[in-house]
């Protein structure tokens, strides 16, 4: 079930929300949703590569290695 916050936005950035929903025919609302809902994503990976950083068990690997392990797989 949605629920309702409020915030407070720079008059810049309201400006800058504005123009962007008028452009593409969604509202505020919707792109405010999109963009918490694609930072929560970003910021679940950056979690788990941050986790995986200080594994000292988890073997790190050079690019190249990754595309010589990616190739064999093929």
């Amino acid at each position: 079930m949605p629920v309702s916050i409020s915030l407070r936005l720079p008059k810049t950035v309201h400006e800058q929300l504005q123009e962007i929903a008028e452009e593409s025919d969604r509202t505020k609302s919707y792109l405010i949703r999109k963009a918490i809902e694609r930072y929560l994503e970003e910021y679940a990976d950056y979690r788990i590569a941050l986790d995986r950083l200080h594994d000292k068990d988890d073997e790190i690997i050079s690019a190249k290695e990754l595309r010589k392990r990616l190739a064999s797989k093929d």
